[in-house]
């Protein structure tokens, strides 16, 4: 039986800048993808949006004996989730990219690049996800170091909505936004996005969260609440913490 809507009236998300699964540097650093998939797990979000994720990084894997065999949107994909992954950067030894895990059936997937100049190759990762009996579209995105470049990437992803989208569908958008101001939220609400901001979410950085880096803005559905997850352990996994949000439906 196809189940109903009211049956699950919240959508959990979860934004997560996973540091490539390895924290700390030189030969100090440790590996932290099995604490991560542990990590997405306790998440329990319908939705879980990743970013600097990687497929394959052939001196990380020679270095750490543990290294997993499967790429590491398929190993952090809890049983049952369906993982979608695009690339956003080659680099010498591997890629790394956006990475989406869904609990409800993915319809289809493309990626955009979005990098504005050849020092940060950056892009957006947009999936069409059927939750109950809607089609919600979700967009996972990383934006630059450069603030002029953010402006510039935040007005590509409103033009490609705008192009690629139908008004009446609801609409996530969840990343790392790397905006330690405001400039980059008022544009989203230009647009007709909202998040949950009724107290503070810090995620950045991990071990003593001062700002906000990542979001979970909707179109079409509205914010009833975000946290992020607080402890030791959440500190030591990345230099970011992950944020988990809720949307109800509009109608």
């Amino acid at each position: 039986m196809k189940p109903e809507r009211h049956e699950h009236p919240v959508i959990r998300v979860a934004t997560y800048n996973i540091h490539k699964g390895v924290q700390g540097l030189g030969p100090a650093r440790r590996l932290e993808i099995h604490n991560l998939g542990h990590a997405v797990e306790q998440l329990d979000a319908d939705i879980v949006c990743l970013q600097e994720v990687r497929r394959e990084h052939r001196r990380e894997a020679a270095y750490f004996r543990h290294w997993p065999s499967q790429p590491q949107a398929e190993y952090l994909a809890p049983e049952g989730y369906e993982a979608i992954y695009r690339t956003n950067a080659v680099t010498r030894h591997g890629e790394h990219g956006n990475a989406m895990l869904s609990r409800w059936p993915v319809l289809s997937h493309q990626h955009r690049d979005i990098s504005d100049h050849r020092f940060e190759q950056r892009g957006f990762l947009h999936t069409r996800v059927e939750v109950v009996d809607r089609v919600v579209h979700v967009l996972v995105v990383h934006l630059g170091l450069v603030p002029a470049s953010r402006v510039r990437q935040v007005a590509l992803l409103l033009a490609h909505i705008a192009q690629e989208i139908p008004a009446q569908e609801p609409v996530l958008v969840a990343g790392d936004f790397n905006d330690w101001g405001t400039g980059l939220g008022r544009r989203m609400a230009q647009a007709g996005f909202r998040e949950w901001r009724e107290q503070p979410t810090p995620t950045y950085p991990s071990r003593l969260p001062l700002n906000q880096l990542d979001h979970v803005y909707a179109r079409g559905l509205t914010p009833v609440h975000a946290m992020v997850p607080s402890g030791r352990i959440w500190q030591r996994m990345s230099d970011h913490l992950p944020l988990v949000a809720e949307f109800a439906w509009d109608d």
